[in-house]
């Protein structure tokens, strides 16, 4: 006999809702998990929603068999209580599984290492949870189909409530509740829907109660120490740290500067320098930018800067140069918002939320330089590294004008990002030089159809007051390089960004390991912990 809740079909159909709302909302969030740690690149989200698939594919066969073996709804509403378990113990648990996965695959494999640590974390984290989701529609067809008349209705019925909830399931995360709350509270509000779900069926049964209480006393742990929204939890003191509808967020502070990170994993995107001197980074070598123009005052170009971040490269040539016209364009409002209120961005420096190829799109301005610093880490987007983007770039220069873009993955290896990208771009300027960022993987690159860029540097640097800045543009000078483009030629039908980056990505993570590698080799793991 049916329990009273399910005489009536609308629990089931409540049921399979909430199924398909919880589904979605797990794989939004896993994105968000994995981006701060892997990147939230075309590679991680194919290996996310490839691992789902699997892991709805699996659990359809199942809940079907089983249904079909033993028709109990007791079995179903069970295997929902553990997803919603699971679930809220992801935001406890999820981020230190990803470093322990991280390190023991940095150890184990010599290639692809975002690869096989995503891969392995999506395993670990979140297929359980939605092998057992995914067992869902099979048993609520069983329990709802009365007889073969109305069957094909039924099951049609279900599929739409399902789709419905993934579509609402798909729009609250991202819009809703990971910006308003984060990422762990939103894998707790899924998870407390779930858990409702379950508990209402046993308590209207009333029976279960030692599973149900069970499920409601682990869920309340965690949601008591799952509540953090630190990805990176082994820091202290950060001034800032949240999340938007693009990134993670943090931002520290210390005696000297003030840093913004979007990845725990792949360091600085911006940073202010309390004390009004060089970064020492990939900035001050792209200052050369506006010296190559040929202008006798560099204060009087007009620069705009595609991926403004928290304006480190605006702060910096106003700083140096004067009160240079500046404009940005930033995806991301809340790092503007954190600009303004950590990294001294005056309000005079107007700030556009926009994409950066969307926004050459719409304008008709043209530009003394332009820098193009929209790369991150793995997470390149293929829009604007494309022949018809840096065409487009051009045509938005003044006659003289130069197009400066920070390539931050230099790599050796033939046919590397970087080579691909100064390839492509020597397909659209007549004019390019690639100057390699000391102490870093940056790469600088200058483009312009106006020649004899490496002179005006040296022009334009003789006439410098400050001789911290002179001395770095006479070294930017001595190590600028003509560029000898080849063929790797990207266009908006064809551009493997992901894969090209990511072969950088294992070529530095490599390098870094090299040493710690020989440590464990020799002295095994006591060593390894002695070392660090």
């Amino acid at each position: 006999m049916k329990p009273s809740v399910l005489k009536n079909k609308a629990f089931l159909y409540l049921t399979e809702f909430f199924a398909g709302m919880s589904v979605m909302a797990v794989e939004l969030g896993a994105s968000r998990l994995l981006a701060p740690y892997f990147s939230s690149s075309q590679i991680v989200w194919t290996i996310i929603i490839g691992t789902i698939m699997i892991a709805m594919a699996l659990g359809n066969v199942y809940g079907g068999r089983s249904a079909d073996k033993n028709p109990d709804p007791d079995r179903l509403y069970g295997r929902i209580l553990i997803a919603a378990v699971w679930i809220a113990a992801i935001p406890v648990l999820g981020k230190y599984i990803i470093l322990g996965i991280s390190a023991v695959v940095i150890f184990a494999v010599n290639t692809n290492f975002l690869i096989w640590a995503a891969f392995a974390a999506c395993m670990i984290i979140f297929v359980f949870p939605l092998f057992l989701l995914g067992t869902v529609t099979p048993s609520l067809a069983k329990y709802s189909v009365d007889s073969l008349d109305d069957s094909g209705r039924i099951v049609g019925t279900l599929g739409a409530f399902n789709t419905i909830g993934s579509i609402i399931g798909t729009f609250v995360p991202t819009f809703i509740s990971i910006p308003a709350v984060g990422t762990s509270i939103t894998f707790l509000i899924f998870s407390g829907i779930l858990l409702a779900l379950g508990l209402t069926y046993f308590i209207s049964k009333k029976a279960g109660a030692v599973k149900s209480a069970a499920a409601g006393l682990l869920f309340l742990l965690c949601c008591i120490f799952g509540r953090s929204d630190s990805f990176a939890f082994w820091e202290a003191d950060l001034a800032y740290e949240g999340e938007s509808v693009y990134n993670y967020l943090q931002v520290k502070e210390s005696d000297s500067r003030v840093v913004l990170s979007t990845n725990v994993l792949f360091g600085v995107q911006s940073v202010l320098m309390k004390d009004q001197v060089l970064t020492g980074m990939y900035y001050d070598y792209a200052m050369a930018a506006p010296l190559m123009t040929g202008k006798e005052n560099p204060a009087d170009c007009r620069v705009l800067i595609l991926g403004m971040g928290t304006g480190t490269y605006a702060t910096q040539c106003r700083r140096y140069f004067g009160e240079m016209d500046m404009e940005g364009v930033e995806i991301d409002e809340k790092i503007t918002a954190l600009a303004r209120e950590y990294f001294a961005l005056p309000e005079s420096v107007k700030v556009t939320t926009y994409d950066g190829r969307a926004f050459l799109n719409v304008i008709d301005e043209k530009y003394d330089v332009i820098m193009v610093d929209a790369y991150q880490d793995i997470t390149i987007p293929f829009q604007m590294s494309s022949v018809e983007f840096f065409t487009l770039v051009k045509e938005h220069l003044e006659q003289d004008g130069v197009m400066v873009v920070n390539m931050n993955m230099r790599g050796e290896s033939e046919g590397n990002i970087n080579q691909y990208l100064a390839d492509t771009i020597s397909q659209v300027f007549g004019q390019v030089y690639t100057v390699d960022v000391s102490g870093s993987t940056n790469r600088e690159l200058f483009a312009s159809d106006s020649p004899g860029l490496s002179e005006k540097l040296e022009s334009g640097s003789a006439r410098l007051s400050d001789e911290r800045l002179v001395r770095l543009m006479d070294r930017v000078k001595q190590n600028l390089v003509p560029y000898e483009a080849g063929g790797h030629i990207m266009t908006d039908d064809r551009a493997p960004v992901e894969l090209l980056g990511m072969r950088v990505i294992d070529e530095l993570i490599r390098d870094e390991v090299v040493y710690y590698k020989m440590i464990y080799q020799e002295e095994g793991i006591p060593g390894l912990l002695r070392s660090f």
